[in-house]
């Protein structure tokens, strides 16, 4: 068979762009993506970052920012001699830096802007959607704020510190521990092995200003679909709890048809009915429109906002004696693949929102109905791709561990994963408070998601500690999505889900019973080496399995899935994620080379082999 080739193989050199006389150029990269070769500092990241929250009024700041490497111990450097291409975190080649940040290291940013004429009268927020770990936040010289947590989005409302007229100016400072500190960080570290990749420090998502009504505008609306009793759960929320007497319009369209609309408190829930819905799902993954509309006491239009959501249902039913995953309370096998989000020019920064919709799609194509975000998370438009194209998501908490001690060699040694049998770690409750913020934070932005239909808090063991009262507090706070308290190795008798994780060669039969579905969530992990598609040649290859062609690779992935296929139809098995939809860096067990110039398995082949897996449920 003839690999499938993608694009044309992109050149490991890239054009040096000139911005205002500033040089910006990549560093030097082992492999690169197509897109990554078209980023420069003019078009990178500009599409509106919140797609199920959008405004009109908003200014994009990626793009060159002044750059400094310091120590933690140096003040405020007074001269900024580098450059950086924001979203792209430091150790990243995009980034134009490529440097580790070590534990006693701080980056410093700074970035002037112009405001609209038209916002002297508002209120600017200052939004950044993702920064890792700890940032500090000064505009003209004033503090303004800090943050701590790398995969959750924050804001400041920064009008009282604004000049009236001239350039302003943004500083941001940043401390990222790593490998040192017990943040969620996931497959992150200062030293790189086999399944622990380079790691992302600093700005890595989107910045960006807003400019809103300084009386009141909404803060965030929750929207909880209803598919059996054909309503739908709208909350809106306005900036402060403070804010009384105003009203929120709420539209709801399918397409340009009006279904629905009324009036209600700002602050106060509503109910709408959505007669006989068109109900989301991966086949027809149709979206509803949402529009709300703050009004003042004196009924003037204050505040609009354009969103979506999707009338759908995840849920357990009973099948064949034993339980089942279900969709809009029909059966429906999941069957996705491991998606960790890594890029090779960008690391946990995608190059472009078309490349990271590409993914989504490429995995589509594979046949795949579910994707396993893989303690990662990501900005809010991946999850608005896969609402738009129909993908089932499993998102995961990113996992962090607590370092003890440092070998002999300056290395950090982690806490030991939680044993398979053994009791959930300690952690202090300052770490346990953060972690279970973060993670709060995580459900809070995505739970109008309609593809996210799985939380999963833990994943083998790594870094876990209270696994019922926690898994119990998420069932509590988001009922209407399945909870997956870990992620094989270490299961505990709460949630909905039993899972198992299996790179044999005979995978495992896992448990069924009368109260939790019987999942396989990581199997495979085949390895194929491709060469001239590496990303360091220096370093051994990895994967559980290592096969050295295409015609091996898909005998071997057909076997594992022959058994998946069986568990499906006789033994109550509900779900199963193959490792891994792409390689990253070491690790050679994608279905996709790392620079996704590659499928190493047809795409044809994928669909046919895969649509068996779905028939029973028809």
């Amino acid at each position: 068979m003839v690999i499938m080739r993608i694009v044309l193989i992109v050149s490991q050199m890239f054009v040096v762009f000139s911005i205002f006389g500033n040089q910006w150029q990549s560093t030097d990269i082992r492999i690169a993506s197509r897109w990554a070769k078209e980023v420069t500092p003019e078009n990178v990241w500009q599409e509106y970052p919140r797609p199920q929250f959008q405004r009109a009024d908003w200014m994009n700041l990626n793009g060159l920012w002044d750059f400094a490497l310091q120590k933690k111990a140096d003040p405020q450097p007074e001269a900024f001699e580098d450059k950086i291409l924001v979203p792209f975190c430091v150790e990243s080649s995009l980034s134009g830096v490529g440097e580790k940040v070590t534990p006693e290291d701080r980056l410093w940013y700074r970035r002037t802007f112009q405001l609209p004429d038209d916002w002297v009268a508002k209120e600017v927020l200052l939004h950044f959607e993702a920064v890792d770990y700890a940032t500090v936040v000064w505009v003209n010289g004033a503090y303004i704020g800090s943050h701590k947590g790398a995969f959750d989005r924050f804001s400041f409302k920064i009008t009282p510190y604004l000049r009236q007229d001239g350039p302003q100016e943004i500083v941001v400072a940043v401390d990222d521990l790593t490998s040192f500190g017990a943040q969620a960080r996931g497959k992150q570290s200062l030293h790189e092995s086999k399944i622990s990749y380079t790691p992302v420090s600093g700005i890595w998502q989107t910045v960006w200003l807003e400019a809103v009504s300084p009386e009141a505008y909404i803060g965030e609306a929750r929207v909880i679909p209803d598919i059996d009793r054909e309503v739908v759960s709208v909350l809106p929320l306005l900036d402060e709890a403070s804010r009384t007497g105003h009203t929120v319009q709420i539209k709801v369209s399918a397409g340009k048809n009006l279904v629905a609309e009324t009036t209600v408190a700002a602050h106060e829930p509503s109910e709408i009915k959505v007669p006989s819905p068109r109900l989301w799902s991966p086949d027809d993954p149709f979206l509803y429109g949402l529009h709300l509309t703050l009004l003042n006491l004196e009924g003037n239009i204050i505040d609009e906002v354009d969103s979506y959501f999707g009338m759908r249902k995840i849920s357990l039913g009973d099948r064949n004696g034993s339980k089942y995953l279900f969709l809009n309370n029909k059966p429906l096998f999941h069957y996705g693949s491991l998606d960790q989000g890594w890029w090779p020019a960008g690391l946990m920064t995608p190059p472009s929102d078309e490349a990271m919709r590409y993914d989504i799609e490429i995995t589509k194509q594979m046949g795949f109905n579910m994707i396993r975000k893989h303690l990662k998370v990501e900005p809010d438009r991946w999850y608005y791709h896969c609402d738009k194209l129909g993908m089932l998501v499993w998102q995961d908490m990113p996992s962090g561990m607590a370092v003890v001690d440092v070998n002999a060699k300056g290395k950090p040694k982690p806490v030991p994963r939680t044993l398979k049998t053994g009791p959930d770690a300690h952690r202090t409750t300052l770490d346990a408070a953060q972690f279970e913020w973060e993670l709060r934070r995580m459900i809070d932005i995505h739970i109008n998601a309609p593809s996210i239909v799985m939380w999963v808090v833990f994943n083998e063991g790594w870094g876990q500690y209270d696994t019922q009262r926690i898994t119990e507090s998420v069932q509590a706070y988001d009922p209407a999505r399945l909870i997956s308290a870990a992620s094989g190795w270490a299961n505990r008798p709460v949630g909905d889900i039993h899972d198992i994780h299996s790179y044999d060669i005979g995978i495992p039969v896992p448990p069924t019973s009368l109260d939790k579905a019987s999942v396989i969530g990581e199997y495979g992990g085949i390895a194929w080496p491709v060469d001239d598609h590496i990303w360091d040649s220096t370093i051994p290859h990895w994967g559980h399995q290592l096969v050295y062609s295409e015609e091996k690779l898909l005998r071997a992935y057909q076997g594992l899935f022959d058994q998946v296929l069986d568990m499906q139809r006789t033994k109550g098995l509900s779900a199963a994620v193959y490792t891994q939809i792409t390689d990253i860096e070491g690790e050679m067990n994608g279905l996709m080379t790392y620079d996704r110039e590659l499928i190493k398995i047809p795409l044809e082949s994928l669909r046919n082999i895969h649509s068996q897996i779905f028939e029973e449920d028809e």
